[in-house]
């Protein structure tokens, strides 16, 4: 047993490594600084917690905005997703692969590129506002489309959905024919099938579709910026000016971690919410 718990830490070692230069390591060092000031646009290391006061007091309003859209997006990209898993492996047969690939293959389109898209659809000269101008709906242009919330919405959820839709899927992949053909035969409806034996058992793949979308959307700050407008202020904007304007990195680096500590919260509550709601009675 000696052996094979050695040879699992060796095989492990290269990908342990590689995971704490890549990642603990920049968050370990942003976590320090993130108690440190800047003076005259230089790091000192004076431990405080000024910058994490600074971060509840002059932006409680932004970090509230962000996890409204975020959660706005986290809720329907996983309810859509589920709908879009649920059809593909119940509803389709042997081509339900054939329409998750479909799904997949919308990601190498990149994320940019949805962007501009969106763009493009939602602006003033766009498809859809031309599209209601030919048909006689409006005298001109609807300029409430772009850069609003709206617009971060639809585009977030448009991007994040492939992601929303794999968890699912295997989960429910996961969901055997043989209980839900008893049940059936025992007399239970669609609706007790579904409640009692499907979703109790994608609770999983729903607490990472959800956590995926949420995180993604939180912490973006370039959909906001392109697509957003001057009245959606979502914390990623503040925090990039942050490292990349002012040069305060103490600030930056207090105001990710508030994020990330609230978007823990926000997950755990949401993963104890399904855990009661997807129990079986």
């Amino acid at each position: 047993m000696r052996r094979a718990f050695s040879l699992q830490t060796l095989l492990l070692a290269p990908s342990g490594m590689i995971f704490f230069i890549l990642f603990l390591l920049p968050a370990g060092y942003f976590f320090v600084i993130s108690f440190w000031r800047v003076r005259a646009y230089r790091l000192r290391s004076d431990t405080t917690l000024d910058q994490y006061a600074t971060v509840l007091t002059e932006y409680p309003q932004s970090l509230i905005y962000t996890f409204a859209i975020a959660l706005t997006i986290a809720v329907i990209t996983t309810a859509v997703a589920f709908a879009y898993a649920y059809f593909c492996r119940f509803k389709t047969g042997r081509f339900g692969l054939v329409f998750v690939f479909i799904a997949i293959i919308t990601l190498f389109g990149g994320y940019l590129t949805k962007i501009y898209m969106w763009k493009t659809i939602l602006g003033s000269s766009g498809i859809l506002n031309s599209a209601l101008l030919i048909l006689g709906l409006i005298d001109e242009p609807i300029t409430a489309f772009l850069f609003s919330p709206v617009a971060v919405v639809i585009t977030l959820t448009h991007y994040t959905l492939p992601l929303a839709i794999l968890p699912i899927y295997g989960s429910l992949r996961g969901v055997a024919d043989t209980p839900l053909q008893a049940a059936r035969d025992l007399g239970a409806g669609p609706g007790r099938v579904f409640f009692d034996i499907i979703l109790p058992q994608t609770r999983i793949g729903l607490i990472s579709s959800f956590s995926l979308t949420f995180l993604f959307a939180a912490g973006d700050y370039v959909t906001p910026l392109l697509v957003g407008g001057p009245h959606t202020s979502m914390i990623g904007l503040f925090i990039q000016s942050q490292f990349g304007h002012r040069l305060n990195a103490p600030l930056g680096s207090a105001m990710s971690f508030t994020v990330v500590l609230c978007c823990l919260l926000v997950i755990a509550l949401t993963a104890l919410c399904i855990y009661r709601l997807t129990r079986p009675k």
